[in-house]
């Protein structure tokens, strides 16, 4: 069979590119990329299709997109301070005994030795979603 009968009836042939040879990083400047940025937001074309304009992938930009974002917001990730408290003020040796106690927003989750880790990603997941 040939591979023109594989192909859907109701759609014509579109142009295909073959990439041959190794390929090489691009190194974007800040200006070309917000650019790039600007003709998304400008809402004219799809991400895709500037991407695809520019020699990208859609995930590229989007990337670049929220990275832009973070920066115009001014909410860059980083990390959070970590309190070392003495032994002494930890409770006494039993099951109360915690290891760490994470603070997000007005919740405070106290974490025991041996907590399964799945379970925990569960809850602080679910602690960060509701706060």
């Amino acid at each position: 069979m040939p591979d023109t009968e594989l192909l859907p009836k109701s759609e014509p042939l579109r142009r295909v590119e073959v990439f041959t040879g190794a390929g090489r990083r691009r190194d974007w400047t800040p200006e070309q990329k917000a650019e790039i940025i600007a003709e998304c937001n400008r809402g004219v074309a799809s991400v895709s299709a500037v991407a695809r304009r520019h020699g990208l992938t859609p995930q590229q930009l989007f990337g670049w997109r929220r990275e832009a974002r973070r920066q115009a917001e001014g909410t860059v990730p980083a990390f959070a301070p970590v309190v070392v408290e003495p032994e002494a003020m930890m409770p006494a040796a039993g099951p109360e005994r915690y290891m760490i106690e994470v603070v997000i927003g007005a919740v405070t989750v106290r974490i025991p030795r041996g907590v399964d880790p799945g379970w925990l990603q569960d809850v602080l997941r679910a602690v960060k979603a509701a706060t």
